[in-house]
């Protein structure tokens, strides 16, 4: 099977819309869809990486690197797609464009419960570290 993995373009838009509502079907409100494609695209917007098969976005990985570390967010694949090795080069893709930029850690978070993530993120070399994630929910102005 062949894909192209690729930055993001304003007309992907709906297709990462209805990839990211299969794939992550009980999101919380504030990982609105076209909230995040938004706020994605003032920064770094060059790490928005999305995957086309047969004019269909397939999948998606967001990257982001603050100078010391790098994060990655919404990898995800249509449930067709799964299990073909695309998550693991969507990976790939942003591990490249962060160490481009000198970042030699990557960080992710993968929700309690979530094995199968958890899994396929260790079938390619990510291990479980001993951390406390705590976040907090900002006001805008």
């Amino acid at each position: 099977m062949t894909w192209n993995i690729r930055t993001f373009e304003p007309d992907d838009e709906s297709g990462v819309i209805h990839l990211w509502q299969e794939t992550f079907p009980d999101e919380p409100p504030w990982n609105e869809s076209q909230a995040l494609i938004r706020q994605k695209l003032t920064t770094q917007p060059e790490l928005f990486f999305v995957c086309e098969h047969e004019d269909r976005i397939v999948g998606t990985v967001i990257a982001g690197y603050d100078g010391v570390r790098g994060w990655v967010h919404k990898v995800a694949t249509l449930p067709d797609m799964q299990r073909q090795g695309l998550a693991a080069e969507l990976m790939a893709t942003a591990e490249k464009a962060l160490a481009e930029r000198g970042c030699v850690k990557l960080n992710l978070q993968v929700r309690d419960g979530n094995n199968t993530a958890a899994s396929f993120y260790q079938s390619i070399g990510y291990e479980e570290e001993a951390r406390i994630s705590m976040g907090k929910r900002l006001e805008l102005p």
